[in-house]
């Protein structure tokens, strides 16, 4: 025990360090967020700023229903997104995995190929718009790009092949379980620590996600809060470079562009700083769970 406090200490040292280079950005944009637009373009970023400002958050405060609605629409996307891709990933890893599935070589094939080729965007905007007709749908913030992806499905699918004893899925055969039953009380039970490892970067794809919003919605009822927010900050810009910004009584001089920035990227991970702790609880205790089990 003795033996192990010297590296325990400088683990600790390391990590504390590690730490703190990682939150002090976060930081910055923090105090850059609530510091004074004058005092941004004269002194630039600092901790310690000479003045300090609510410009920024009075101009977000403005927008008033509009970034609550968006606020709505990207937790609905976030949550219904995650569970879905969840669901589809893990019963699509599953039939991957089993020996006696006679064509999982040619399905992972598939999944395999679509990690290597795409059709692009064009040809992708053109299938969910004109064939699917999802565009200015909540289903357009959903299913495009983050639904089902190929690494997520191989991954699951290692982790059932290479975790889950063949023994255990026969045995449960043997008791006449079908494979849904294997599927829900064996396989997905066992395979938390996956789950919840792709729950955690799939919910943080969609909660950060624009491009979707970009390229098929329209209607700003369904902006998420990422649209919303670069929507604004190209009205910023705009206002701030339109030289006849003054006739239309806007003031474009004292808008807090550059702290609006960082104000607005602190409104866009507020949320999942807040969820964050209470995410890892689970995902600890799930990988432990995982490796006793497995």
């Amino acid at each position: 025990m003795t033996e192990s406090r010297p590296f325990n200490r400088a683990a600790t040292i390391l990590l504390t360090i590690f730490v703190i280079i990682a939150v002090l950005p976060i930081l910055l944009i923090v105090i850059a967020s609530f510091t004074s637009e004058d005092a941004l373009i004269r002194n630039g970023y600092s901790y310690f700023p000479q003045s300090w400002s609510l410009d920024a958050y009075y101009y977000m405060v403005k927008q008033g229903i509009t970034i609550v609605r968006s606020y709505a629409v990207s937790f609905f996307v976030t949550i219904v997104g995650t569970a879905l891709s969840v669901l589809l990933t893990t019963m699509l890893a599953y039939p991957m995995s089993r020996k006696s599935f006679k064509y999982r070589n040619v399905l992972a094939f598939f999944v395999f190929f679509t990690m290597l080729y795409n059709g692009g965007i064009v040809p992708s905007y053109i299938m969910w718009t004109k064939i699917f007709h999802i565009k200015n749908t909540i289903w357009a913030l959903i299913i495009p790009n983050y639904l089902v992806t190929a690494f997520n499905v191989i991954l699951v699918k290692n982790y059932y092949a290479n975790s889950i004893p063949d023994s255990l899925v026969e045995a449960a055969q043997i008791d006449g379980a079908t494979e849904f039953t294997i599927f829900r009380k064996i396989m997905l039970p066992l395979a938390v620590p996956t789950v919840a490892t792709i729950s955690l970067f799939t919910g943080l794809c969609y909660w950060n996600d624009w491009t979707n919003g970009l390229y098929y919605i329209d209607n700003e009822k369904l902006y998420s809060i990422q649209q919303l927010l670069m929507k604004i900050m190209n009205n910023i810009q705009a206002l701030r470079t339109n030289s006849n910004a003054a006739l239309l009584g806007t003031g474009a001089v004292d808008l807090p562009g550059t702290s609006i920035r960082m104000a607005m990227a602190v409104i866009g991970i507020l949320p999942i700083m807040l969820i964050y702790p209470f995410v890892q609880k689970y995902l600890v205790k799930g990988v432990v769970v995982g490796a006793v089990k497995g």
